[in-house]
């Protein structure tokens, strides 16, 4: 989805220690453990020096996919698309976009991903197309049954004989979500940009066609799907107007209504079993995670429609820099007791639509978030490039290229715009950070790739890369799969869990999300052994120089520190 729409968490109570216990039917699922990478395509690595990424520098890089312990990569979109809003608005969804390859490039990276142990999802916009899509040109010529594909209206006629939308909907790009053709003399609907025309879910010819494009990439050996921006999916087709927000009187402003009519419609929730038929025709497993931002009780929904389970937003949402232990127990909490038994839960700290992590929080807070993801129970989701610490680079309005942000202007522009975190993996110190042997790259370097990039980090004991490498090492251990989680506020400051086998295995991660220094008491894990060695720790203090945690009633833990303990022993064979 390209727009961020923030709701309230559900209030839990803040303090009382919380622990969940992983059942025989949860433990049987492939993805218990699994670690999901998104590559955006565009910035990840250019094979042929054009200064765009490609699906070859993708199969060029697989060996950094699995170093870092991926377990399965989403490609963001790579079909044909005339690149309106960076390949969500596709027209021809069996095709790939030239610029990235071929079909048969894409059967290469699935055939070389496959003998690495690394599954291939694809990026799967169900919501609309270009309208270059031979389907949108057919059906502006009313060409059957092509003609009702999409939502068309003829609008209402005032009585000064104006013709006017039929509803005060507005896009999430801003302006009408209406737009009006001659050719059909009507209104066509569309929840993004004009030139992404919203297809008609009611008609069942489009649920079919759906059906087909997925066995088409099935066929084609991939692995599942992330469902792009399926909340805006099936409208209240009556076009009643959306009551105003109150934020704004600017009526083309995207908050200037409620969206009560136009997301979230039981729709997009009846079309998920149906996917899923489909998913099943094949060789399991295959995967279908969706996008949802919305409230706990709207995102648990998908879980119940057979979906793997909905990107859970929380940690990137509610966690700010200024937050304390209880907001990240809070955090944690809210998604582990409103999931559904034997579900599967995930964490996400960034995505193509979002700040990075280290922009947002500062480094050391991006860490600690970045070790939650990956020590929490189930499945991580790292954004490309998030995993070595890139930071947002500044983009110029002249060459900013977002649609978001075009339509911003000038001086909306920098807090719109989603180019910044979008920019090109930085692998080396060489030129266009190793990414491309071109200097003119799509969206410029940043200027901190001579000492950002993964090459660096690589040798360096402290960085990044070196904490994501060891955590997501430590994760891939069984004992991690099947342990408990039971979560605690040490202090004001300091936010623990401990994942816990029955063999009496445990990591105990501490968090202090504060700029003070604490001193706590790991006591309060009543499993918890006298003796815990140090795995590792975010900052330099007196723990890094011990190996072993001698005191655990008096665990030192400094200010914006992440240190993670073991029971002895735990890590011997992993690390």
């Amino acid at each position: 989805m390209r727009a961020l729409i923030v709701f309230c968490l559900t209030v839990l109570p803040l303090v009382a220690p919380y622990t969940w216990k992983p059942t025989a039917k949860y433990l049987s699922n492939s993805l218990v453990g699994a670690s999901v990478y998104q590559i955006y395509p565009r910035s990840f690595k250019d094979s042929d020096g054009d200064g765009i990424g490609d699906l070859k520098g993708v199969i060029q890089k697989l060996d950094h996919l699995v170093d870092a312990n991926v377990d399965i990569i989403w490609l963001s979109p790579i079909f044909s698309s005339p690149m309106v809003d960076f390949g969500y608005d596709i027209s021809d969804f069996r095709n790939i976009y030239p610029t990235f390859g071929t079909i048969q490039d894409l059967e290469d990276l699935i055939r070389e991903a496959h003998k690495v142990g690394i599954k291939v999802l694809l990026d799967f916009v169900p919501n609309h197309t270009s309208d270059q899509h031979e389907w949108f040109q057919k059906s502006l010529k009313g060409i059957k049954p092509y003609s009702d594909y999409y939502i068309w209206h003829p609008g209402k006629v005032l009585e000064n004989g104006t013709r006017v939308p039929p509803s005060n909907w507005v896009s999430i790009f801003g302006g009408s979500m209406w737009t009006w053709r001659d050719e059909r003399k009507a209104y066509y609907l569309h929840q993004f940009s004009k030139e992404q025309p919203d297809l008609d879910f009611f008609n069942p010819d489009v649920v079919q066609e759906m059906h087909e494009i997925l066995r088409y990439w099935l066929k084609k050996g991939v692995d599942g799907f992330r469902i792009d921006a399926l909340p805006f999916i099936g409208e209240n087709m009556q076009f009643p107007d959306e009551p105003l927000s109150g934020k704004t009187n600017d009526s083309t402003n995207p908050d200037y209504t409620d969206r009560i009519y136009t997301m979230h419609q039981q729709k997009g929730y009846d079309l998920i079993p149906g996917w899923r038929n489909v998913l099943n025709e094949f060789k399991q497993p295959k995967y279908m995670f969706t996008e949802a931002y919305a409230n706990t009780s709207m995102t648990m929904k998908y879980y119940k429609y057979e979906a793997d389970f909905p990107f859970n937003f929380d940690l990137l949402q509610h966690v700010k820099s200024t937050a304390n232990a209880t907001t990240l127990k809070t955090v944690v909490d809210n998604w582990m007791k409103n999931m559904p038994t034997n579900s599967i839960p995930n964490w996400v700290v960034g995505n193509h639509d979002q700040r990075r992590l280290v922009s947002k929080l500062g480094e050391p807070r991006a860490r600690a978030l970045t070790v939650m993801t990956l020590l929490l129970p189930g499945v991580s989701v790292t954004y490309n490039g998030d995993e070595i610490g890139m930071s947002d680079t500044f983009i110029s309005w002249e060459d900013t290229q977002d649609p978001q942000g075009c339509m911003a202007g000038i001086q909306n522009y920098a807090t719109s715009s989603r180019d910044p975190a979008r920019t090109p993996f930085q692998w080396d110190d060489s030129v266009s950070a190793g990414f491309s042997t071109n200097t003119d790259t799509w969206l410029k370097v940043n200027d901190n790739y001579k000492t950002v990039n993964l090459a660096a980090e690589k040798k360096d004991k402290n960085s990044f890369y070196t904490l994501y490498k060891k955590v997501s090492t430590l994760r891939k251990s069984p004992y991690l799969k099947g342990a408990d989680l039971t979560t605690k506020v040490l202090s004001e400051n300091v936010f623990a869990f401990a994942r816990e086998t029955k063999m009496g295995e445990s990591v105990y991660t501490l968090i202090n999300y504060s700029d003070k220094d604490d001193v706590v008491d790991l006591s309060a894990f009543e499993n918890a052994p006298k003796k815990l060695d140090v795995f590792y720790a975010t900052a330099k203090s007196t723990v890094l120089s011990k190996y072993r945690v001698g005191d655990i009633k008096k665990v030192k833990v400094p200010a914006t520190a992440v240190i993670i303990l073991t029971s002895p022993g735990i890590k011997t064979g992993y690390i």
